[in-house]
This record gives structure tokens, sequence and C-alpha cells, in this order.
């Protein structure tokens, strides 16, 4: 390694954690502390701005520990800012830090979510905006993640940090004026969402399928919900229409 390539790599050890990696020779200890600074304070206002629930419901001084952890760990591979909270939370998921709430991973991951979708890269697919959800094929929006969580992410929060799991599904997408929305289902219209997202399946064919795997006594009754389902869903935006 060569000189100025050792400096480089030095300096950047003593910038991810200035308190045990010691600073190299030919930098003094005021501007090097600015720019440690500057750095740590520029990666927390990303996280700040994507995690604010998760950051309420640590507290300050766990936020920050757990942010100066992540400085010091993990390595950053995009060049994209915006790439920045999904490194934090690839980094959270792989580490091991038995004294971090349970739930928090999943209530991180729901909170990315929200920033993944809004900057997604989706078009929507041809469609027909007011066909037959049932004899056609539901055309779903084209930037939608259908999510199951084990704790009720939604409701977690400096006032509510739950003691026991709580199976949660959720869809969520970006609605066609480019906000963010969600939508509490039940594990049958989560599985009739994840049906319909293959693209193959016409509404009715999904709702029987479902019907099938439940062994429901009455199919048509369990349509006549996964139709009432479909319509509320595209009045909601997550339906665009059907295939043409």
């Amino acid at each position: 390694m060569r000189p100025f390539q050792q400096f480089q790599h030095d300096f950047g050890q003593h910038l991810r954690d200035p308190h045990h990696r010691p600073r190299p020779a030919g930098i003094g200890a005021r501007p090097a502390g600015v720019y440690a600074e500057l750095l740590f304070n520029n990666l927390c206002g990303f996280l700040d701005a994507c995690y604010p629930v998760t950051r309420a419901t640590l507290g300050p001084q766990r936020w920050q520990r757990l942010m100066r952890a992540f400085f010091r760990e993990a390595r950053c591979q995009s060049p994209w800012f915006r790439e920045i909270p999904k490194a934090f939370l690839d980094w959270l998921n792989a580490s091991d830090r038995p004294r971090l709430p349970p739930w928090l991973r999943d209530l991180a991951h729901y909170e990315w979510v929200e920033l993944a979708l809004d900057v997604m890269e989706a078009e929507p697919p041809a469609h027909r905006p007011q066909g037959d959800l049932l004899t056609g094929s539901p055309v779903l929006a084209p930037a939608l993640m259908n999510l199951h969580y084990a704790w009720p992410v939604q409701a977690i929060g400096p006032a509510y940090r739950p003691r026991k799991p709580r199976p949660t599904h959720l869809l969520v997408f970006r609605h066609a004026d480019d906000t963010v929305r969600f939508i509490a289902l039940n594990p049958v219209s989560a599985r009739l969402v994840a049906l319909l997202k293959e693209g193959t399946w016409s509404g009715h064919d999904a709702c029987h399928q479902i019907a099938q795997e439940l062994g429901h006594p009455d199919p048509r009754q369990l349509i006549a919900h996964g139709a009432a389902l479909l319509d509320q869903l595209r009045r909601e935006g997550a339906i665009l229409g059907i295939r043409p």
C-alpha cells in the first residue's frame, strides 16, 4: 500500500471510530474532529428522516449509540445517499445485538418501505380502469408490497412497545398521486393479493383457489367477500383495473 493510500485508510478508520482508532500523522485534532462530526451528522440526517418512529421509540441515547455502531461497522456500497437507509436496514438485520427490542427490525423495515416505494421506478402497465374484477385479471399498482410482520408495526411508538408478537399484514403501495399508502389486511386478503401479484389469475379464480385452500363450506360466500375487497382496493388505488 502506497503512503497516500495508507493515510486514506488510516484516516477513514479514525473517522469511523475516532475514540478507538488513532488519528494519522499529518492532520490536526481540530480539523479531524470537525470532519468526523460532519460526516456522522450527515449520515444521521438521512437515517433520522427515514426512521423517525424507530428513533423516537428507542430514545435519543440508544438511537445515537446505534448510529455510531452503524457508522463504525457498516460498509455502504452505493454512491446514492437515498440508499443509506437500506444499508442501515441490511446491517441491522445482519447484526447480532441481543439488547435491541425484538420488534425493532420489523419496525425499521416498515418505515423504510415508504422510502423504497417513493423512489421505486415503476410505470403502470396497460389496463382497463372500469373492467370487471371478477371475470378479468386485476392489475395492481406497479409500486406495491404485500408485507407480513411478526409485530404490530403500525401501532409501535413511544407510547406502545409490545411485549408479545402479533402477526400483521399490510399492503403498501404508491398511489397515482405519488403518495405512499398503507392498507391493513387479514391473512385471507393478503393471500388474495399474493395470487393477484402473479398476474395470471382472474379475481374469481383467485377467490375460488383460496376457498379450496381453506376448505370453505360455501365458496360463493367467500367469492362475494373477495369481490367486495377487490372493489375496495380499486377505490383506494391499489388496483388499477383489469388487463386489456
